[in-house]
């Protein structure tokens, strides 16, 4: 009962760390959380070793002859702080009451099976990032509207990749190079309207602000494999990106366009 009892506590930390990861959270915080929760239930020795694809962790007790090991895969990852929050509110919790590993396990089912904002409300707030970043580099309000258009067209597209599993450096070449077509299009249709600062604003939509966050949060906090593990992702995302806008607008000026 008392191996039964250490691995369900193992599983529910795990979980915890698993949404944290997928999540995006800091390596540092999906670590201490696993670490928090074992402790709290009297597991004294817990060693958790977590990278952004996979988290390790082995636990023992101090007059027990059996340590218990377990090893998750961590396959995809997003970026939802609403549930890096939940989770945190969830590990305090656990740790400052009397609740079950039961009562934490539907905690966490909730939390997981939670659902992002509705479709039309990210569409909509992607128009609305994509434009207000092509006025700030630059644009009027005829690359507002263009990039407004464009931003919701490719984050429609983003989500029907990622739906198809496409990898994050097809996707970002894909959808930047839409965007790059559909702001020299408008361009070459509206009289007056720019191209570069509709590109710019789209191409901000697909930026790896976070990840790149992150990684520099794991170098400081000394987990260098991961960080440098994000930065290199980070990188190749920004790569896919300058080479989807790029491929576009050469084929465009190679085809008399437009005049570099």
């Amino acid at each position: 009962m008392e191996q039964k009892r250490r691995k369900d506590i193992l599983i529910l930390a795990i979980r915890a760390g698993k949404i944290m990861m997928k999540s995006g959270a800091e390596i540092y915080r999906v670590e201490d959380t696993i670490e928090r929760i074992c402790k709290a239930c009297g597991i004294e020795y817990v060693n958790v070793f977590a990278t952004p694809t996979g988290i390790f962790v082995s636990i023992d007790s101090y007059g027990s002859d059996d340590t218990v090991t377990y090893i998750k895969r961590i396959r995809s990852s997003a970026t939802d702080l609403s549930k890096i929050s939940k989770v945190n509110q969830f590990s305090r919790e656990f740790t400052t009451t009397d609740m079950t590993v039961e009562e934490g396990m539907k905690l966490l089912d909730e939390i997981e099976a939670k659902r992002p904002y509705p479709f039309a409300v990210r569409l909509l707030g992607a128009g609305v990032v994509t434009s207000c970043f092509s006025v700030i580099f630059g644009g009027t309000v005829i690359e507002f509207g263009v990039a407004f258009a464009v931003g919701m067209l490719c984050y429609t597209l983003s989500r029907f990749l990622e739906k198809l599993e496409i990898n994050f450096f097809i996707k970002g070449f894909v959808c930047t190079a839409l965007a790059s077509f559909c702001a020299l299009l408008a361009a070459a249709s509206i009289e007056g309207a720019l191209y570069v600062p509709a590109i710019t604003g789209c191409i901000m939509l697909f930026v790896p602000g976070v990840a790149i966050t992150n990684s520099i949060r794991d170098f400081l906090s000394g987990d260098m494999l991961s960080g440098l593990a994000r930065m290199t992702e980070a990188a190749l995302i920004g790569v896919s990106l300058a080479a989807g806008a790029g491929v576009v607008i050469k084929l465009w000026t190679m085809m008399g366009g437009i005049t570099l």
